[in-house]
């Protein structure tokens, strides 16, 4: 499909000098382009039909630029497909360069969802420059890991330069102080260069409150609906056509321009859309359109609140046809075994049956009673693969949304942490993991913004508040407007040379490399997974089988030894990982190193530890 610049929103910048403006703004009845720098320049625009206006003009590559809602002079607004905010929110736009970017990455061809391991990276904590040209020189360290995308928290423009990005109001436009699209390209092309894919985390269910001006162009909102956030997105109402095409074309942008790998969408369960057509299929099918054209995979990833199997159906069974959804309910189920804490949604966890029950099918809700939320809650997922679930124990939501942005190091001694990441990398799913955890870093990651409007930072402070209740956290928080908030959030990079942080990143790396090695590991069908809860016990088994291999853990995530009695395939079976092994910190282990082929097996596993044992033809891997 043959993209004509002249009908791409925004400024686009022809190689012939000229360079073309378009703007929907169905508000307006006439608009102007105003040329601020390096001339000044005021130019009518063309209208066109539903509401969509044009100019072309010579020279004007780089420009910055500001668009005239009625002509005159009275409501000057940022182009709301800015591809750059140099002066932030309240500034002009300023038009791309008319150079292209000089790509290395041309022998890429993406990587298939089964090999995704993804690293969520919060841009302005990872390191202390906040930059995207910072997190370059770590990406080596993250391949030898095992890490093969790294995600980030979303990059759309938002006000000042301290925000999880969740506020950004400007769909297109990179964050400045991060280094903008210049520094983003030079970002995702070393990524590439070090065979990483780039996941980015995309907002289309709201925009920020500060520096939003949308709905002076035209209905891009509603008050149909709300979500807790602020207005709703107009998906399906009166004009909503352009609206779609506005976020669709927002997609294409970071895939295209950006060679983005994975898009993220953020809580879509708060896009509200009655349409016979809803606005996630005609998505995901555009996507896949040009996913076809650039001639590498593309994939779409989506946060849901609902356990809505239907995400990641195909469109042919009624669904969305995502590649994969984030699976909450595993977070919260092994949350709760090892914390015990039972406040907020966590009041609907606790039994290791229930992560039992996510290992082998997926949800752990699909149609009970949540006590939580009063109502029954999820649908049916049993027999879905597991390549389809996005699994964690630590993501910005659920380390920043803690009262005091508490990461799981410092509610869990190191064996404990040692358990958590053996569940999630020995599951059948896509791991997922929050930058840090790997070597226990000791910051926290805590909520923080940078407001100018001081009923707006009040407002954010009395809801930090409001979200506390539920977990019966009741002291104040960390104020979110504070700088220090915000530098206590960083990184502390020398921590993974020393002592127990360097021997839990060891930890991480052997799970990886087992998982990426031995067959029964990469094997995401559910049916070949077995997983046997003893709840007194506070224990669980879990088997896992291949081709001529198979491999079998045994956790106990309580404090006192758990005798079990395991039926097992009559085998030799050779144990390749403990997690009390004094390599990676532990105290020593009294389980056996190999075990005989007997039907039934006699264990005694330890307090908070896992060991996984294998039988197969390739001897102990």
């Amino acid at each position: 499909m043959e993209r004509r610049f002249g009908d791409i929103l925004g400024a686009n910048p022809l190689g012939t000098g000229e360079c073309h403006f378009l703007v929907w703004a169905p508000h307006a009845e006439s608009v102007k382009l105003q040329i601020l720098a390096p001339f000044r320049r005021s130019l009518p625009m063309h209208p066109l039909p539903k509401g969509y206006f044009r100019v072309a003009v010579e020279d004007a590559a780089s420009c910055r630029y500001l668009y005239d809602l009625g002509g005159k002079g009275e409501k000057m607004r940022a182009d709301p497909a800015s591809r750059f905010q140099p002066e932030g929110v309240h500034g002009p736009s300023e038009a791309p360069s008319a150079s292209a970017f000089d790509w290395t990455d041309v022998g890429w061809r993406g990587l298939p969802l089964s090999e995704l391991v993804f690293y969520e990276i919060h841009v302005g904590t990872f390191t202390s420059e906040g930059t995207f040209d910072a997190i370059i020189p770590r990406l080596g360290s993250l391949r030898d890991l095992g890490v093969s995308a790294i995600e980030l928290m979303p990059l759309s423009q938002f006000p000042g330069e301290r925000n999880w990005g969740y506020d950004g109001v400007f769909p297109f436009s990179v964050q400045n102080s991060y280094g903008g699209p210049l520094g983003l390209k030079r970002l995702v092309d070393a990524c590439h260069n070090e065979n990483l894919a780039v996941a980015l985390d995309v907002v289309y269910n709201h925009l920020g409150p500060e520096g939003n001006y949308l709905a002076d162009f035209g209905p891009y909102f509603t008050d149909r609906y709300r979500t807790p956030w602020g207005q709703a997105v107009n998906f399906d109402g009166e004009r909503s056509d352009e609206v779609r095409r506005f976020f669709i074309e927002n997609a294409l942008y970071w895939i295209r321009d950006f060679h983005i790998d994975v898009l993220r969408l953020d809580a879509i369960h708060a896009i509200v859309d009655t349409s016979a057509r809803p606005f996630l299929r005609e998505l995901h099918c555009a996507v896949q359109v040009a996913a076809e054209e650039l001639n590498r995979p593309v994939h779409l990833i989506a946060e849901c609140d609902r356990n809505d199997i239907r995400t990641v159906q195909p469109a042919a069974r009624g669904g969305y046809g995502f590649a994969a959804q984030w699976n909450d309910d595993f977070h919260h189920a092994l949350h709760a075994a090892l914390t015990g804490e039972t406040g907020g949604y966590y009041q609907d966890f606790g039994c290791v049956s229930q992560i039992a029950r996510s290992l082998t099918s997926g949800y752990v809700y699909q149609g009970e009673y949540s006590k939580y939320r009063l109502r029954s809650h999820g649908s049916e997922s049993k027999g879905v693969s597991g390549e389809h679930f996005v699994v964690f124990t630590q993501n910005h939501d659920q380390v920043g949304n803690r009262m005091n942005g508490e990461r799981l190091s410092q509610l869990l001694p190191l064996e404990g942490l040692k358990v958590a990441a053996g569940v999630m990398l020995l599951s059948p799913f896509l791991p997922f993991l929050f930058m840090g955890e790997e070597y226990a870093e000791t910051s926290p990651f805590q909520y923080f913004v940078s407001h100018e409007d001081p009923s707006l930072i009040e407002a954010v402070r009395q809801g930090r508040r409001n979200d506390f209740k539920s977990f019966g956290w009741h002291a104040e928080p960390p104020d979110p407007q504070d700088p220090g908030t915000f530098l206590r959030s960083r990184l502390h990079w020398e921590l993974q040379e020393c002592g127990p942080h360097k021997q839990l990143r060891q930890f991480y790396a052997e799970l990886l490399r087992l998982r990426k090695q031995l067959a029964p590991l990469a094997n995401s069908e559910m049916s070949c997974v077995e997983a046997v809860p003893f709840e007194n016990e506070k224990s669980l088994f879990l088997r896992r089988a291949g081709v001529g291999e198979e491999l079998f853990a045994v956790f106990n995530f309580g404090q006192s030894p758990a005798p079990l009695s395991i039926s097992l395939p009559q085998a030799n079976w050779a144990q390749v990982l403990n997690s009390r092994d004094p390599r990676w910190g532990g105290p020593g282990s009294s389980l056996p190193d190999s075990l005989p082929p007997e039907p039934t097996l006699s264990l005694t596993v330890e307090p908070l530890s896992f060991a996984l044992y294998y039988s197969g033809t390739r001897g102990k891997p």
